[in-house]
């Protein structure tokens, strides 16, 4: 395989398919891989492009399809389910691993392959998307700005855009779970939506409460900040509702009421317009505090986050290609530096206080 093609597998997704359409800006061409031989065949002719056919749940299928490949780009989600086959394949046969989760639990299972992806000789990098490459840049832009910081805080909206089939499927298998934050180094479960305060993001202030998004774990692996909070947007009647979670959290985990929105998510767009994506803007605050009280506070707006999910991919897929690289697990951040996100289009970050 030339030094420009890598392998994309979950490619009929949607957020592959922005990869897709994208790649050849970046000086790349991804041969399409998934389980669905129809589709997938159909989305390659399409393209001009090459594919093959595996199933995750059959290891001789992945080991055949990784030979060739210098990097596997993992888009098939829910990754709670197809990232472990996946990452052993590659450190089977030595090829770079990266896919676009948000889940705590795939970062943490990627870091307890480090050493395994050190003596393979591979980069194991989970979350090259929206998860969490915003966020990550602007955790080691607060640590480098306030290197004795002890606590973080971040948080993100989206103004304009909707979540796609795979982004709501993933939260549909996490209906009633819990939340997450890291408290003197450790992650902690703690009730989603604990928390709830009003941000000021620059172009409007917005109520957000906490969720367990993926800084909890990759933030902490990028700075050391022992102790991390992260906020989405919520309305405060959601945040409220929230409070009485545990009196029906035990409802949500029940198959059948998964399996209710999982029907619903299937009857609604596959993801936001190309209309769409272009009018909305990603959101991102980060604040870093002291021992002694000190903040540094900073802001970050880019592209909605599908775009930038595709785009934040594709540049780190070209790096790895090039070389940029190297073995055991990695952060966004913590291999390519706080401006990484500085390299999306359309993308402004701003030192909001210092005191």
């Amino acid at each position: 395989m030339s030094n420009n093609t890598f392998l994309l597998y979950g490619a009929n997704g949607y957020t592959a398919r922005l990869m897709i359409r994208l790649a050849a800006e970046y000086g790349l061409k991804p041969v399409l891989a998934g389980r669905n031989e129809a589709v997938i065949r159909q989305l390659a002719n399409e393209n001009g492009l090459e594919y093959r056919i595996a199933s995750l749940d059959q290891p001789e299928e992945i080991d055949a399809l990784l030979q060739g490949f210098q990097l596997v780009l993992h888009a098939a989600g829910p990754f709670m389910y197809t990232a472990k086959p996946m990452m052993e394949a590659c450190l089977r046969n030595k090829v770079h691993y990266l896919d676009i989760t948000g889940e705590i639990t795939v970062f943490e299972m990627g870091k307890r392959f480090h050493q395994q992806a050190l003596d393979a000789g591979i980069l194991i990098m989970p979350g090259v998307g929206f998860d969490v490459v915003p966020t990550d840049c602007m955790a080691l832009f607060v640590k480098n700005h306030l290197p004795d910081a002890t606590r973080l805080e971040l948080a993100f909206a989206t103004l304009g855009g909707m979540l796609s089939h795979g982004t709501a499927t993933t939260m549909a298998e996490n209906l009633g779970g819990d939340g997450a934050e890291r408290r003197d180094g450790k992650i902690v479960r703690r009730p989603i939506g604990e928390r709830g305060k009003w941000i000021d993001f620059g172009v409007k202030n917005i109520f957000c409460m906490s969720i367990p998004w993926g800084d909890v774990s990759t933030a902490y692996s990028t700075t050391a900040i022992p102790n991390i909070t992260t906020y989405t947007r919520a309305s405060p009647g959601t945040f409220n509702m929230l409070r009485w979670q545990k009196m029906y959290n035990w409802i949500l985990r029940l198959g059948p009421v998964k399996n209710f929105y999982k029907k619903k998510i299937k009857q609604q767009p596959a993801g936001p317009s190309d209309e769409m994506r272009a009018k909305a803007v990603s959101l991102i605050w980060a604040q870093g505090t002291n021992a002694a009280g000190k903040t540094f506070t900073a802001r970050l707006q880019a592209p909605e986050g599908y775009t930038l999910t595709a785009i934040t991919s594709l540049i780190i897929t070209k790096k790895v290609l090039e070389g940029k690289v190297a073995p055991g697990y990695h952060t966004p951040a913590g291999l390519y530096g706080a401006d990484l996100i500085l390299e999306v289009p359309q993308t402004t970050r701003t030192v909001v206080a210092e005191s």
